[in-house]
């Protein structure tokens, strides 16, 4: 696919959220609307910094910023399905590892989001022991469930949980590699 095809001058780099550095970026960005599915519309600075600085105790989570050009592009976390309630909602496998994925607010240059996209995946693929990505955005959030298809990932289950419904989504290695050659 065309779209999945990035720049090799767009070089982007990941780095671990640093929750007292980065908490009011976040905030920013989990204070608008259009991050609803996150569900932090109603905390404050201080809640987010807690909140990471939580996250960055956890064995079984991280949480990571993608940076294009030294701005931050991207926010995503990782979670074990085994340890974390999502798990619960549909059939885990050996080597899954769950991601959430926020993009950035505001226009992106042309290619930044593929590849901030590309970022994040072949983050989650440099540890061997990840098989599969299990991502589950809102149900109604059409553009992250049409994303997710044309990076490669199969939909599953539509799952009521506490603060959503589901779309769950999941995206293996080979299923990666045939949406960036095209033949996805």
């Amino acid at each position: 696919m065309s779209d999945l095809t990035t720049d090799p001058a767009l070089e982007l780099a990941v780095a671990p959220v640093d929750p007292d550095g980065d908490a009011a970026l976040i905030h920013s960005w989990t204070s608008q609307e259009r991050a609803v599915f996150w569900g932090l519309l109603d905390k404050d600075v201080d809640d987010i910094r807690d909140i990471y600085r939580w996250i960055d105790e956890q064995p079984h989570l991280a949480a990571y910023l993608v940076r294009h050009a030294g701005a931050p592009v991207a926010l995503f976390q990782t979670y074990d399905p085994y340890v974390d309630e999502i798990g619960d909602h549909y059939d885990r496998q050996p080597g899954d590892v769950g991601v959430h994925l926020m993009l950035a607010p505001g226009r992106r240059p042309r290619g930044v989001t593929a590849a901030a996209i590309e970022a994040v995946v072949e983050h989650v693929w440099s540890d061997a022991a990840h098989h599969r990505v299990v991502l589950e955005p809102d149900a109604d959030n059409h553009r992250s469930v049409a994303l997710l298809r044309r990076v490669g990932a199969e939909l599953g289950p539509v799952v009521q949980m506490p603060h959503k419904r589901a779309q769950f989504a999941f995206l293996d290695r080979a299923g990666w590699e045939r949406a960036r050659s095209g033949l996805g």
